[in-house]
């Protein structure tokens, strides 16, 4: 499998990812969707995919969040950074993330695609943050088969599922709908690798909140 970028760097692209989506969330204040979304349109993602030394190892997390901020808002934000010792969920999503996006070699967008959603990072966060991160590349790369063997989009299956056609005009319906199913799935997709994960052990030296 070819990776995107040196190994050499990969620590440092982990950590400043993680930093950023922490910053954006408890500093700035935004929805960590949101700022993903924010960071996919900017360039930023897929200059960070490409492993651009600028942002995977040149930037500061807050600084790759300012980027973001000032390439999709117009302006830097200029919050404080906390100064927390261990590390938060959202810090955990960019630190897996990034990984992931690393060993794949695939664009954070076609990952986002294939339904590797924040959401779904934060739901896998308390079976995983403490287990080898070759348990989450297990999972999610089975994830996205699954998803791919089943030969529809996300959308469509949901709509598939709920009754739905392209043209529901029952949009709080479908929203309803399309909440139900994906918890669904992330709960029987969690169920489906929990149990003793005494003999794992999480990333070295970072302790989670």
């Amino acid at each position: 499998m070819t990776h995107a970028y040196a190994e050499t760097y990969l620590n440092d692209a982990m950590n400043n990812l993680g930093d950023a989506f922490d910053y954006a969330v408890y500093d700035c204040k935004y929805e960590l969707e949101d700022f993903f979304s924010f960071f996919l349109v900017s360039g930023v993602a897929e200059a960070f995919g490409k492993g651009n030394p600028k942002y995977i190892a040149g930037l500061s997390g807050p600084e790759i969040t300012k980027e973001v901020l000032l390439k999709t808002k117009g302006s830097r934000p200029d919050a404080a950074i906390s100064e927390n010792i261990d590390k938060s969920a959202e810090y955990w999503s960019g630190w897996i993330l990034a990984y992931y996006q690393w060993y794949t070699g695939r664009s954070f967008a076609d990952l986002y695609k294939d339904g590797v959603t924040m959401e779904h990072l934060l739901n896998l966060y308390p079976t995983l943050h403490e287990a080898d991160i070759t348990k989450f590349v297990d999972m999610t790369n089975r994830f996205i088969e699954q998803n791919a063997a089943n030969n529809v989009t996300n959308l469509q299956k949901i709509r598939k599922a709920a009754g739905l056609t392209q043209q529901c005009d029952h949009p709080n319906r479908s929203s309803r709908v399309i909440s139900r199913l994906y918890h669904s799935e992330v709960a029987l997709f969690r169920d489906s690798v929990s149990g003793d994960h005494s003999s794992m052990q999480g990333p070295s030296g970072i302790g989670f909140r």
